[in-house]
């Protein structure tokens, strides 16, 4: 169905980016490690990333290794993996396919390549890597699940329903716009109850998944519990457009290299008019 595949669109879109760099090593600069200083103590961090901004990924692994060091990492949550896949029951030295079944790795939807880095850094630190994501199975009992849309206040499920149409380019027929909000609420709410199960008292959870996500206003924030301490950052372009605008969305934004330029509202048109042939 056609709203499925633009679903798989909005997801590589990831409406806005993440960061922080090296200096040609693997270890934090100064300034990254006072950032890093001041998100904690916390239960959990949220990073808001670009799916396709290769920097951004760059940047988990040094906050996973930053962590991993200092012994305070709980978990790393991944908005790429469902919930219930998790490497626990795994070593340290576990082989990168043995991960990968772990977790049920989709290499389509999530190429190995981008996120295999930090995913196994996590693991040769001795740090669990779970799966957070809505499970495929509960998609579409999501898309009809109206108790979702009491979530969020009026004024944030109005917000949340325009990202849905602005994610998928205006194509997204209207009448699929309040099922495909469902799906993104019902994201937010699984990765909610995936951090809130992996926190540990004195460490902290990190979740890695797109900006939207973690969305103060409106996502995974609005979905944990009231005591539970969490501190988002967004990761985006140096030159963002927007960036100056989401300090109320998210405690920090973090500057780091632009993912490469492509228009993916014209390539979903053009995949689109393909199909309808």
């Amino acid at each position: 169905m056609i709203f499925n595949r633009l679903w798989v669109v909005a997801a590589v879109i990831g409406l806005v980016g993440c960061a922080v760099s090296s200096r040609g090593s693997e270890q934090p600069d100064p300034i990254q490690t006072r950032q890093i200083d001041q998100l904690l103590p916390t239960d959990a961090i949220l990073l808001g990333e670009q799916h396709d901004a290769p920097d951004h990924q760059r940047i988990h692994r040094l906050i996973v290794e930053t962590l991993a060091t200092r012994q305070t990492l709980a978990a790393l949550a991944l908005e790429m993996a469902s919930q219930g896949q998790s490497t626990k029951e795994l070593g340290q030295n576990a082989g990168e396919d043995r991960v990968r079944t772990a977790l049920q790795w989709d290499n389509e939807a999530w190429p190995w390549t981008a996120y295999g880095p930090v995913v196994m850094a996590a693991v040769r630190a001795g740090v669990p890597v779970v799966g957070a994501n809505l499970p495929r199975a509960r998609l579409r009992e999501a898309m009809t699940d109206t108790g979702f849309d009491r979530l969020l206040s009026g004024p944030a499920l109005k917000a949340q329903q325009q990202n849905i149409r602005l994610g998928h380019c205006g194509l997204l027929p209207e009448s699929q716009i309040s099922p495909m909000t469902r799906v993104q609420i019902a994201r937010d709410v699984a990765m909610a109850q995936t951090i809130a199960r992996a926190a540990v008292v004195g460490k902290t959870v990190l979740l890695l998944a797109g900006s939207g996500h973690v969305d103060r206003t409106l996502g995974i924030p609005q979905h944990l519990p009231q005591d539970f301490k969490v501190k988002t950052v967004l990761l985006h372009a140096e030159q963002a457009p927007d960036a100056t605008n989401s300090i109320a969305q998210f405690d920090q934004l973090w500057p780091a290299k632009p993912a490469p330029v492509i228009d993916y509202c014209a390539n979903l048109t053009a995949r689109q008019l393909t199909h309808s042939f």
